[in-house]
């Protein structure tokens, strides 16, 4: 039996044989390395190269657009109050969880009332929870969430209802300026998984109809902190 080892490397024989270039080709190596060095950018449209607050009004008009509800504030102070009245106005229990980003867990909960804040990643029984975003884009009112023990990923897509809180300078216009911050990042690794999310989870694959919540969260609230960079 031909391992899969052995197996890969007949493939890539074939096709550098094709290619009639060697396995050591130092130029093509030499190519590779400058490209991946460079981060050649593509066309990025006009849609959102505005300024910040005209930026941050597309993503505002684009996100609700796509059924997440947005909510504004000037200090991330007011969270928990936020948390709690979003509960008590869908008539759901007192309870959230969130992760540990320090954002998040050096909230003053015990401004909420009673409100039971759990943290760590969900076992499918939240009915809510909490994550800050890394960023978001304009042009399509999307959020990028980072995984990692600050943002569990299970947050991001088991629990019924999703509170995502974002920065209003974090706001980008473009998906490739979100992209450029992520690899800038001083002495960070890379995350395991990026997840751009655009709106609760839908789907029409049924009969056409659109049905909320098909592959996760049925309710997507942005929480905006503070002014547009």
């Amino acid at each position: 039996m031909t391992s899969p080892r052995s197996g890969r490397a007949a493939i890539l024989s074939r096709i550098r044989s094709s290619l009639k270039v060697g396995e050591h080709d130092r130029n093509r190596a030499a190519t590779v390395q400058e490209r991946l060095a460079s981060h050649p950018q593509g066309i990025i449209p006009k849609r959102g190269q505005l300024p910040p607050e005209e930026r941050v009004n597309l993503f505002v008009a684009m996100a609700e657009k796509y059924n997440a509800t947005v909510e504004r504030v000037i200090d991330a102070s007011s969270l928990p109050v936020l948390v709690g009245a979003y509960l008590q106005n869908r008539n759901l229990p007192a309870r959230v969880r969130i992760g540990e980003d320090p954002r998040l867990a050096g909230q003053d909960w015990r401004a909420a009332g009673a409100l039971e804040v759990t943290s760590g990643p969900s076992d499918g029984t939240d009915l809510v929870a909490v994550s800050h975003a890394f960023g978001g884009i304009a042009e399509t009112g999307t959020l990028c969430l980072l995984s990692g023990p600050d943002n569990p990923v299970t947050l991001t897509f088991l629990p019924e209802h999703h509170i995502v809180v974002v920065e209003a300078r974090d706001i980008a216009g473009d998906m490739e300026t979100i992209w450029a911050r992520l690899r800038a990042r001083s002495g960070q690794a890379m995350p395991r998984t990026v997840n751009l999310v655009t709106g609760p989870s839908r789907s029409a694959d049924i009969e056409q109809t659109l049905l909320l919540g098909a592959h996760g969260p049925r309710a997507l609230h942005i929480v905006l902190v503070g002014e547009p960079g």
